[in-house]
């Protein structure tokens, strides 16, 4: 039927556009009878005749240039109609895409982005309302970890997007924004990868990639005690945390001294993969640092950094060992001997290290049967 509407005006027209030289003949043929008849009125029927001739030849262009402009008319209606079915059927699958569940560009759509000052660097803002649904009002059910007043929660966006929200803490705004600072511009495999903040109010809120198996510290000193560590894990683990480390003092620019290197901000994916996480103290290496305070964990912080306040990258070399001794004996930083007396975990490890017969004996009982001593020894 449609086929019909657009090709009767073509029809139509085609006739109309013969009809004026039938017509034409058919006047002649009367005219020459006419002539044959009445020789006396040839003259004023020829005239008669071709005045009727130009009157039907007006009248059957404008008639033709009517039915071409209804043509055109309606082809134009027709594409249009074609038009609007084709974008019909793309919202509607657009529409089924949508019932199925937001996505992680949905999620992201509803975020905005500040760009610091380096080109390079984006960070997303997320809204407060966002964090709250996906923590389920920041429910104690979603908590992952706490370390002072900081809490870890989960964070489900979707059956797609999860991530870990630290709040940090109401007082540190500079520690705050030197994370922020950094880590929108840090990208490497073994270093945490920041997907956004939150500025509420007086709160504060970090928004970091999900690492399922929590932090270093809680695999070896937390319930499970490194039963989930194995040998092999535990020096992959180190090699991760290396590789951060040389990554920040040899390939960034600026070189960055992390400053706050401890068990506790080397954090753990699905694989046990490991990656350095808390910039909150991070600063330039080689640079002076006269108006920023002394910081560190008690257990980590070099004796040099203690007694002269000199800032290398070797302060972080020194933390690096003292995580090595954790994996290595599953011991603690810091030892409590009696109520009012400490001994951290290197001044009780040194004079073991130095004699290779006593290396086995400093093992953590959950790898001493399991690990090749070779190894050990390579380590040494």
């Amino acid at each position: 039927m449609n086929l019909l509407v657009l090709f009767l005006p073509i029809w139509v027209l085609s006739i109309s556009f013969s009809s004026p030289t039938l017509l034409a003949a058919s006047s002649i043929s009367l005219s020459q009878n006419a002539q044959a008849e009445s020789p006396g009125i040839q003259e004023v029927r020829t005239v008669h005749h071709q005045n009727l001739n130009k009157r039907i030849l007006i009248a059957l262009v404008a008639c033709s240039t009517l039915l071409g402009g209804v043509f055109l008319f309606l082809l134009y209606v027709w594409f249009r109609r074609h038009k609007n079915l084709r974008c019909s059927k793309s919202i509607s699958q657009e529409t089924i895409e949508t019932a199925k569940g937001e996505t992680i560009s949905s999620v992201n759509a509803k975020l905005n982005y500040s760009r610091m000052a380096d080109k390079r660097s984006s960070v997303a803002i997320f809204d407060y309302q966002l964090l709250e649904a996906a923590t389920n009002s920041f429910s104690t059910s979603n908590i992952m970890g706490e370390s002072g007043s900081r809490i870890v929660y989960r964070a489900r966006f979707d059956e797609h997007f999860q991530a870990a929200v630290k709040k940090a803490e109401s007082d540190a705004d500079r520690e705050f924004e030197n994370e922020v600072s950094w880590l929108s511009k840090i990208r490497h495999q073994n270093i945490i990868k920041l997907m956004g903040y939150c500025i509420h109010g007086e709160s504060r809120f970090l928004v970091y990639e999900l690492m399922e198996n929590g932090s270093l510290e809680t695999q070896l000193h937390g319930p499970n005690w490194g039963s989930s560590l194995t040998w092999h894990l535990r020096l992959r683990i180190a090699v991760d945390v290396a590789r951060a480390l040389e990554y920040l003092h040899e390939h960034n620019n600026p070189p960055v001294v992390h400053r706050d290197l401890k068990c506790s901000n080397v954090l753990l994916d699905s694989n046990f993969n490991a990656k350095l996480s808390d910039f909150g103290f991070a600063v330039v290496s080689g640079m002076q640092h006269k108006n920023i305070k002394m910081s560190g964990t008690l257990g980590y912080v070099a004796p040099e950094y203690i007694s002269h306040g000199k800032l290398t990258d070797k302060s972080d070399v020194y933390a690096f060992g003292v995580v090595l001794l954790e994996l290595l004996t599953g011991k603690k930083p810091m030892e409590n001997m009696t109520s009012n007396q400490y001994q951290s975990l290197v001044s009780w490890a040194m004079p073991q290290l130095t004699d290779r017969s006593k290396l086995p004996s400093i093992l953590d009982p959950v790898i001493r049967d399991t690990m090749d001593l070779k190894h050990l020894y390579q380590v040494h």
